[in-house]
Order: structure tokens, then sequence, then C-alpha cells
């Protein structure tokens, strides 16, 4: 069963990951949400509750790493279902001993982000290549450390700006904020 469930899982992540590179290559996926991309999510958020309601959380040890990894993207890429990020960040944090566990530090940056509190990982990136703002810059390594992420150079973390600075960050794209609004992030 899980060999099979695992290898579906498999699937469903490369194919979201075919999708978003033809988009890249068509230039389609700057400016918004694409209405493919967020198809292809919805349809692999829904398939993974439905295997998550029969196995419960696809842990390495039920589906093996490949697949484990492949249910966290789905999970990480279902950008327009708040809720079903943050129920599954949960099931990452009580599965911890049997993840991988830079994806749950992922999910918890990029849950943070969109509702516009600062990362602990630094893995979420703006659109400038720095880091959106941290926790705590003078334990950002170690944190990094704990989930096998590799550190970030002083100069990186200097380029981090300031928790203050949130507001203006997130302001500079109306239409991110409005989307964030529209699907509950804020």
């Amino acid at each position: 069963m899980t060999s099979k469930i695992g290898k579906e899982l498999i699937r469903l992540a490369e194919h979201d990951i075919e999708t978003r590179e033809k988009l890249s290559a068509e230039g389609k996926l700057a400016g918004g949400y694409h209405p493919e991309m967020e198809r292809v999510h919805k349809i692999n958020a829904k398939r993974l509750r439905e295997i998550i309601s029969d196995i419960g959380y696809p842990t390495i040890s039920k589906v093996g790493v490949k697949a484990s990894d492949a249910a966290w993207l789905i999970i990480q890429h279902s950008i327009g279902e708040p809720e079903f990020m943050k129920a599954y960040y949960k099931m990452m944090v009580e599965n911890s001993h049997d993840i991988t566990q830079k994806n749950k530090a992922y999910l918890y940056d990029r849950i943070q982000v969109f509702q516009s509190r600062p990362q602990k990982y630094g893995t979420q990136l703006m659109t400038d290549g720095i880091p959106y703002p941290v926790e705590d810059k003078e334990n950002l390594n170690s944190e990094r450390k704990k989930v096998d992420l590799p550190s970030l150079s002083e100069k990186e973390i200097n380029q981090i700006p300031d928790q203050e600075n949130i507001p203006e960050i997130d302001n500079r794209d109306e239409d991110y904020t409005v989307w964030r609004r529209k699907v509950g992030w804020i």
C-alpha cells in the first residue's frame, strides 16, 4: 500500500515541478499566482488530504524519504490554503522524528512570512534574493544548523532587514497583500 502511495506522492510533486518549470520558461510566473499553477496545487492538496486520511502523515518510515519529501512539497506549495498548511505543519511537528527536518523549517518560515511575521530559519527570500526578516539574526545560524541548513555568511545575515521593516516590505506589492487577505493569511 505505502509503496503505491509513495509513488503517487512523487508523481504529484513531479507534476507540480514540471508545471512550474513550463510556466517559468514561458515567463508566466511573474505577476501573481498563475491559475494553472494554483489548479495543480489545489488538486495535489486535495489528494494529499485523502492520503493522510488513509495513512496519517506520510513519514519517512511509511513512504520513504523521497515520497515524504514530496508530501512536504505539496504542502509547501499549497499557498492558497492557509489552514491546510498550518494543520499539516502541526503534523510535521508531531512526526519530527520521522521527517526531513529542513522541510519543517521551510514550512514554518513560509507560514510566518505569509502572515507578515519574522521567520526563524531564513529560508524565505524576498524578490531581491535577500531573506525576509528573521526572529533572531544573532542565533540564525545555530537555528539553521539544528535543521541541517547551511550557515549564512555574516554579510548575508547583515543584509536581512530588521523586523520593524516588515510592513514596508509587505506593502511594496499591493496585489500580494490583496491576495493574502482574500485567501485568509492576513
